[in-house]
C-alpha cells in the first residue's frame, strides 16, 4: 500500500514559517494505490472521504482553495482515541480512472479535529509538503469556525499557503522556499483518517463523529473547481464498510457535504 510515513527530523532550514510549530505525532496519508496489500475502487480509499480531481478534469494544477466549517469532534466508539483532518491539496491522488498511476507528491494544508480516548477533544491548523513531517500554524482553531484555505504557487516550485479563520480573524501563512517539484496532476477536497506514527506503532486512526462537513467556494486554477461525481471517493474502514460519503457537488460544481458516519449525504 502506497502510503506516506512520518519521516525523521523536522522542517527546519527547508521552509519559512510564520507561526508554526513542528507536529511530530501524525502523518496525513495517500490513497490506497495497485500493488499494496488492500486495493480498492477508485470511487473509494481507506483513509480518503471527499473529491479528488484528475489532470483531465482541469489540470496542471497550480493553485487550489475552499470554504469549511470546523466541525464538532465526539467520540464515535467510548475509549479509544479518534483523529481527522478536513483539508485542500494539490497531488496525492490517482491520476487515471483505473488509479494505476498515482501522483507521489502532495502540498496540502487544513484543519485536525481529534478526540481523546477520554473523550477530549482538540482542534488545530496545519500544513504539509510530503515528505517533510505536518507543522501546526500557531493559530487557534475551534468548532464552528469558518476556514478560508489557499495553497498558490508563487514562482516555479515555490508554494504559498495560506489559512485564514474568518471568525476570528486569525491568519496562519507559510511560505515553502527550497524548491518543490510537484506532478500538478491532482487537486483534492477531503475528510480524511490520518495516518499515525508513535511508540505504540503505525497505522492509520479511528473517525470519530464529525456530522456533515460542508465544503464551499471550492477552486482550482483560480476559477471554480468544477467538481464532478465522478470524482467522489467514499472513506471505508478495513472491513469494507463505508464509514463517510461526499455528496454530489451543487449547481456550480464548487460546493458539496462530506458526511461522517453514513453511506448517503444530502447536497448542499
Amino acid at each position: 500500500m502506497i502510503r506516506r510515513l512520518l519521516i525523521a527530523g523536522t522542517a527546519a532550514g527547508a521552509l519559512t514559517l510564520a507561526g508554526a510549530t513542528a507536529l511530530p505525532a501524525q502523518a496525513h496519508a495517500l490513497p490506497t494505490l495497485p500493488g499494496a496489500n488492500v486495493t480498492l475502487a477508485t470511487n473509494q480509499s481507506n483513509n480518503w472521504s471527499g473529491y479528488s480531481e484528475p489532470l483531465t478534469q482541469s489540470g496542471p494544477y497550480q493553485s487550489i482553495s475552499a470554504t469549511w466549517t470546523v466541525p464538532t469532534a465526539t467520540h464515535h466508539t467510548a475509549g479509544q482515541a479518534e483523529s481527522s483532518a478536513t483539508w485542500i491539496g494539490i497531488g496525492g491522488g490517482c491520476i487515471t480512472s483505473d488509479c494505476l498511476a498515482g501522483d507521489s507528491t502532495l502540498v496540502q494544508a487544513g484543519t485536525g479535529q481529534d478526540v481523546s480516548a477520554q473523550g477530549v477533544a482538540s482542534y488545530y491548523a496545519w500544513w504539509e509538503i510530503v515528505p517533510v513531517p505536518s507543522i501546526r500554524f500557531a493559530l487557534p482553531v475551534n468548532p464552528g469556525d469558518v476556514i478560508s484555505t489557499s495553497l498558490t504557487q508563487t514562482a516555479p516550485e515555490v508554494w504559498n499557503i495560506v489559512l485564514n479563520d474568518l471568525t476570528t480573524g486569525h491568519t496562519g501563512t507559510a511560505t515553502q522556499t527550497i524548491p518543490y517539484p510537484s506532478d500538478y496532476t491532482t487537486a483534492e477536497f477531503i475528510e480524511e483518517t490520518p495516518l499515525s506514527v508513535g511508540t505504540s506503532g503505525t497505522g492509520l486512526t479511528n473517525l470519530p463523529n464529525l456530522g456533515s462537513v460542508g465544503f464551499t467556494s471550492a477552486s482550482v486554477n483560480g476559477k471554480g473547481a468544477g467538481l464532478v461525481p465522478a470524482d467522489e471517493m467514499q472513506l471505508i474502514d478495513s472491513n469494507g464498510n463505508v464509514i463517510a460519503t461526499p455528496s454530489a457537488p451543487d449547481a456550480t460544481g464548487t460546493a458539496f457535504n462530506d458526511c461522517t458516519w453514513a453511506t448517503a449525504c444530502a447536497a448542499p
